[in-house]
């Protein structure tokens, strides 16, 4: 395990998961699948089957309190200008425009419809 990613999955805690799955579906174009109801509301990320990847999912919770004091989950992408272009539009706030990490590449940070503090990160 010490060469491994030890991310699997992950779970973004949503107080109105319809305005949550819009929000995200925009920003990332991409179709979230909802899960069977009897585990509960969500939506899941798309990922595929047959290799290991990371995804994770949208939960609905009754009690969710938006606090930017939360874990940030980092989204990889081209650039990240371009998803941060469609935050806005989406209804979520930009807080940390790209911004170079060094050798690391970039990245940028918003905040979704429901509160969550989320990350981007790009190589360029």
């Amino acid at each position: 395990m010490a060469h491994t990613n030890p991310v699997g999955w992950f779970d973004i805690h949503v107080a109105n998961l319809d305005r949550a799955k819009k929000f995200y579906e925009t920003v990332f174009n991409v179709k979230l699948t909802d899960l069977p109801v009897q585990w509960g509301k969500q939506s899941i990320f798309p990922f595929d089957h047959e290799s290991p990847n990371i995804s994770g999912a949208l939960v609905e919770k009754a009690e969710f309190v938006p606090s930017g004091n939360n874990t940030v989950v980092y989204f990889e992408t081209e650039d990240c200008t371009t998803e941060e272009q469609s935050v806005k539009k989406a209804g979520g706030k930009v807080v940390q425009p790209k911004i170079s990490i060094g050798d690391f590449g970039f990245i940028s940070i918003f905040i979704d419809t429901e509160g969550n503090t989320i990350g981007l990160h790009s190589r360029k």
